[in-house]
């Protein structure tokens, strides 16, 4: 049994690590995560994890690491970076993550803005952006570095730390001083500040939401041990696949947070490029994604059955045209099976469905969920069609991802499902802003108290700046963010979002801009789906060679002004797009276009491709 939030029992406050340390008492040869080395999946037991991070918390206590000083790791995921993130909780540090794509400018920003005495970096790439910067952090005191080629022997700095290094520094601290880790989690208080989250910065420079104890244990009582997900609540028996980077909110509830609480086995796929063979490896039980996830893969889909044999083309049309009734009926239904429904989908699991599920890794997925972005109601009902249970969630980190949630029987398409218990939620009636209050609400932004004024009012309502409404008064369903709604010249409002997923549901659109501020009508910029495309151009004998020059031929515009004109159907004039023009090139977060999670930078993409906005109206 758990202590009550922010309170104490007999044995101390409960967090993620005292949770970790319990499970490695009570079943110290299970396993609590696998990783793959030179191609073999290798096993880490809880016995494991446990003195992995406790040598890790050692170590950093021999590094002079005070309760409150902040740990940063710029790493994919990997064992290293929970032991790391266990290990500074533990001490009562800080622990802040940076996205793995990072480029050197956002690193400088996080690690001055946070003030990070410590980095774990996991290899050259990484250390190089460090070393890059350092002249501009001098708070940081040591770089660890995990792989050694590249950095050992080649460089001189005196803060670079070899892991295993870290790790015998542990070990020598930890003999000469074997309770001072104990003695150290002993003084937790239920405000201790656990992680610095840092936002997208889709309107500006990050800012490092601070997450306490209270907050995450709140967030693992509702999401985890009380089933706010999933039903029956996940457990040992689950499995998981750890790929979206471990600094976003959401990963670290599926990945840390999951397997702390419930046991769920994690296991880290080897990078982004590897995912969906990692997936049919594992063959995860519980699986979460971003929009862009399960629209690749449903592009992918696409690509299969048309380059498949005649034969094999007809049948999987046939059975994926027998999926889409299926999902209309659990559409309707909320997600529960009817009669007939039930003897449609044994009849598609046995001749495709299974087959299908297999090779994209999901036969076993019992909870599937797509939240961090809007997406298309199409793509949902499609996993739900060939029996994927999918589930919309809404969460963001000043709420510790705690908000609503789409549950099982009771699934509402083009919802974000209901306020999860525990948690108000009201929709402002003059703007239509959603606000949640509820103890998973953060501490406020690191070193910023203007900012967060800005969002959270003198009687605890979080301000998400998401636009939102009510349907049939239990589900929330948001309509767009409120600094991206359009106001035409004509003074109409128009929620891009929508429009965009529209588009997006196309298996031959990756990226969608509805532009409009202001202006006569909306345009769009488009980046196509270089996979399909591609492969659609093949099979029609349309020869290319870079991006641009797919997006340039006359019968890819062609083909994508088809899919504008089926969406411009469905909306409103005021709504309809008048004009296209194509990305020439493919966004990257490298490049400021993207978030690390997949997201538009609205106004940095429209200030990029400023001429070609400014072409479609100048027509």
């Amino acid at each position: 049994m758990t202590a009550t939030i922010g309170e104490r029992n007999a044995a101390g406050l409960t967090t993620i690590v005292t949770r970790v340390r319990e499970r490695a008492r009570a079943a110290p040869g299970a396993v609590a995560m696998r990783h793959k080395d030179l191609g073999i999946w290798r096993e880490v037991t809880w016995a494991a994890y446990w003195a992995r991070a406790e040598l890790v918390a050692h170590a950093l206590l021999a590094l002079g690491v005070e309760p409150g000083d902040r740990i940063a790791v710029h790493s994919e995921n990997r064992p290293e970076w929970l032991y790391t993130d266990l290990g500074a909780v533990a001490v009562r540090a800080v622990t802040v993550g940076l996205y793995p794509t990072s480029p050197a400018a956002e690193v400088a920003h996080l690690l001055t803005d946070s003030g990070a005495t410590i980095l774990l970096a996991e290899d050259q790439e990484q250390v190089d952006k460090a070393l890059a910067v350092a002249a501009e952090c001098p708070e940081l005191r040591h770089i660890v570095y995990l792989e050694p080629r590249g950095v050992r022997g080649r460089y001189t700095d005196p803060r670079l730390l070899a892991w295993p290094d870290l790790l015998a520094l542990g070990e020598r601290h930890r003999a000469e001083h074997p309770d001072a880790v104990e003695r150290r989690m002993a003084a937790a208080e239920p405000g201790d500040v656990m992680t610095l989250i840092y936002t997208s910065g889709t309107t500006g420079p990050p800012k490092g939401v601070m997450l306490t104890v209270r907050n995450v244990e709140f967030a693992v009582e509702t999401l985890v041990t009380g089933g706010g997900f999933t039903s029956p609540p996940p457990s040992e028996r689950d499995l998981a696949l750890s790929y979206l980077p471990l600094c976003h909110v959401a990963e670290r509830a599926f990945t840390v947070w999951f397997n702390a609480a419930a046991g769920v086995q994690v296991n880290f796929a080897e990078s982004l490029d590897t995912v969906q063979a990692n997936l049919r490896e594992v063959q995860p039980t519980i699986l979460f994604g971003v929009p862009r996830i399960w629209e690749k893969v449903l592009a992918q889909v696409d690509i299969r059955r048309d380059s498949a044999t005649p034969v094999k083309r007809a049948t999987t049309r046939f059975w994926l045209r027998v999926a889409d009734r299926v999902g209309d009926t659990l559409v309707r239904t909320g997600g529960r099976h009817t009669p007939a429904t039930r003897l449609l989908y044994a009849a598609g699991w046995l001749l495709c469905y299974r087959a299908l599920r297999e090779r994209l890794g999901m036969r076993r997925v019992r909870y599937a969920a797509s939240g961090a972005a809007p997406i298309a109601p199409d793509v949902l009902k499609f996993y739900m069609g060939i029996g994927i249970p999918m589930h919309e969630v809404y969460g963001m980190s000043e709420n510790t991802a705690v908000a609503t949630a789409n549950r099982p029987g009771r699934v509402r398409l083009g919802t974000v499902g209901e306020p999860h218990p525990g948690v108000e939620l009201r929709i402002d009636e003059a703007t239509g802003e959603i606000m949640t209050r509820h103890p998973g609400t953060f501490a406020g932004y690191w070193r910023n108290p203007h900012a967060t004024a800005d969002v959270l009012d003198p009687d605890g309502w979080l301000h998400t700046g998401d636009v939102g409404e009510w349907v049939e008064g239990t589900h929330v369903r948001i309509t767009d963010r409120m600094k991206d709604i359009i106001i035409t010249a004509g003074g109409k409002n128009v929620a891009p979002s929508e429009i965009e997923n529209a588009l997006k549901a196309s298996p031959y659109v990756k990226e969608a801009v509805v532009i409009g501020d202001q202006r006569p009508h909306l345009v769009a910029l488009i980046g196509v789906e270089r996979d399909t495309v591609g492969e659609w151009a093949r099979r029609r004998g349309v020869t290319y060679t870079t991006y641009r020059d797919l997006s340039g031929k006359a019968e890819v515009r062609e083909l994508v002004q088809g899919v504008v004109d089926e969406v411009n159907a469905r909306l409103a004039r005021v709504e309809q797009i008048k004009r296209f023009a194509f990305l020439p090139k493919e966004l990257d977060h490298e490049d400021g276009e993207l978030t690390a999670t997949q997201k538009v930078k609205r106004s940095a993409v429209a200030k990029l491709f400023e001429d070609l906005v400014e072409g479609m109206y100048a027509r």
